[in-house]
């Protein structure tokens, strides 16, 4: 084996919830405790002066891609007026230089918006490493649309300009369970990280808030496919984080960590 890569992929809830100063440091204090090598991150805010990932990446030393627009789109949830005009995005933060980063349109056709897919290009020592961000449509009423995301982000990771000797990865908040005929599209070409590293099928990653269909599920994943058709990959760690810090909870999602050793 070269060596081991962990992937940490989170929610972090916006400015939801009225706290989002005091969750910051939750989620920095968080971070720093996991040691990701690469954090997909999901809900993070924008601003024309700087967003929620570019401010991280210079708390912990960490190279830094945001993209948005992303869900929840503005017309779903109750914002607080002083936050007119921040984007909601996702973003990778990476311990290596992020040296390719694009953001593909989604297909959204149920919403009046372009929420956006991430595609990042990572220096790691050993060879270029691919990751592709995303999170997903939540709307029942819309799996049409989340299934249809779950091609994209299907087809953007099995696009052979994107082999070499690591695994190309799939990381977010994809709104559903493992074992949903939404993530077809993923589970048919990629390998669940988490299945593979035999994690516990009863972790929830879900808010409390969440609908029948996601309560009490993993629904924060991490996926991968061999760069390489006959190079193997282990998961040698599957755990989650985000509990409380001195009585704050950082997110209403966990984080998900998956450690894949190639």
């Amino acid at each position: 084996g070269m060596g081991v890569l962990r992937v940490m992929t989170w929610n972090v809830w916006w400015r939801f919830g009225g706290m989002w100063l005091a969750r910051y440091e939750a989620i920095v204090e968080t971070l720093q405790a996991v040691e990701p090598d690469v954090v997909a991150l999901q809900e993070v805010w924008g601003t024309r002066a700087t967003n929620q990932v570019t401010v991280l990446g210079a708390e912990l030393g960490m190279h830094a891609g945001y993209a948005g627009p992303s869900y929840p789109p503005g017309t779903d949830v109750a914002r607080d007026p002083r936050d007119e005009g921040v984007e909601i995005g996702i973003g990778l933060l990476s311990r290596w230089e992020i040296t390719g980063w694009r953001a593909v349109r989604m297909p959204a056709r149920h919403r009046a918006f372009d929420p956006v897919a991430a595609v990042a290009t990572v220096a790691h020592p050993a060879a270029p490493l691919h990751v592709v961000v995303g999170c997903l449509e939540y709307d029942p009423a819309y799996n049409d649309d989340r299934l249809a995301q779950a091609r994209l982000l299907a087809d953007l990771a099995t696009d052979p300009s994107l082999d070499g000797p690591l695994p190309v990865v799939v990381a977010g908040d994809l709104n559903a369970p493992p074992d949903s005929p939404l993530l077809r599209p993923l589970t048919d070409l990629l390998t669940d990280a988490w299945i593979a590293g035999d994690g516990d099928p009863a972790t929830a990653t879900a808010p409390d808030e969440a609908g029948p269909e996601l309560l009490g599920r993993r629904i924060d994943h991490v996926f991968f496919r061999p760069g390489m058709f006959n190079h193997p990959i282990t998961v040698t760690e599957t755990s989650t984080a985000g509990g409380p810090i001195d009585g704050i909870t950082p997110s209403d999602h966990r984080a998900v960590i998956c450690s894949l050793s190639f």
